[in-house]
């Protein structure tokens, strides 16, 4: 295994960074930075926002060897001291992007003002199954995962409500590194931090899409009591009407909940 190497999005105004608090965004599986546009441009008037791509994604390189999610925590720290050395930073990720947000509150805690992990878990899905889908896309490519992304990562009707923005979702996930979103799924099938939420001390906000059948509500719940049972503050908000990409489905509401979250966890 070998830590990837990720790069990172401007979502925020231009401007000189440091001027506002900076806040970190992360990708689900298959998707970009553009998983977090509308979100971030509600954010951008108060917080210098940046989104970084899963390896083979977006902006990032192809990976050419395994890694596990704690080596893509990693990556993001250095990516964002190649940024700015040593800030301290807010940090949201979505699925896999949320499951990189709780091994960087593991590891790099110090490192963090808060946390806010939106429809994920401390372990998600069975290592067969995520095995099995690697061998799959790493056969037939990613083209192959659409159909069935299209149904899990949207709730019923968003598709219909807004053509454009997940088109862009579903093109992203065709456009994405066949061997690289096989690595992810890897890294995935070994990814299981329930036993150290109770480490964490960040402040943290679970967010979940009741319509998610990925990492329903339970998920998020699973996460805030594991993380109260350690001694830390967490807590886990279901949002209707919402599916696996919730930054994306509902914006207005994620960036208000991420926006007073963030005020607090900040004081």
């Amino acid at each position: 295994m070998a830590k990837p190497n990720v790069k990172a999005v401007l979502l925020s105004p231009q401007r000189t960074l440091g001027e506002k608090p900076l806040v970190v965004v992360g990708p689900s599986l298959g998707t970009s930075t553009v998983l977090w546009t509308e979100t971030a441009a509600l954010l951008g008037g108060e917080f210098d926002v940046i989104g970084w791509d899963l390896p083979g994604h977006g902006v990032s390189p192809a990976a050419s060897e395994t890694f596990s999610v704690a080596e893509l925590a990693d990556a993001v720290v250095d990516l964002v001291d190649s940024i700015a050395p040593g800030a301290v930073f807010h940090y949201a990720g979505d699925s896999l992007g949320g499951a990189t947000g709780l091994q960087l509150a593991i590891k790099y805690g110090e490192r963090l003002k808060s946390l806010s992990v939106q429809c994920t878990g401390a372990k998600l899905g069975t290592p067969e199954g995520w095995l099995e889908r690697a061998e799959t896309v790493r056969a037939q490519g990613t083209a192959v995962m659409i159909q069935g992304s299209a149904q899990r990562w949207f709730a019923p009707g968003f598709m219909d409500r807004q053509p454009v923005v997940s088109s862009r979702l579903l093109h992203a996930l065709r456009d994405a590194d066949r061997f690289s979103y096989a690595f992810c799924c890897e890294a995935l099938a070994a990814f299981d931090v329930r036993s150290q939420l109770g480490s964490i001390t960040v402040p943290t906000q679970a967010l979940a899409g009741v319509e998610d059948t990925v990492a329903p509500p339970s998920f998020a719940e699973e996460v805030a009591d594991g993380i109260n049972a350690g001694g830390g503050s967490a807590v886990a908000v279901a949002l209707d009407g919402v599916g696996h990409l919730a930054p994306a489905e509902a914006p207005d509401v994620v960036a208000d909940l991420m926006r007073t979250f963030m005020k607090e966890a900040g004081r």
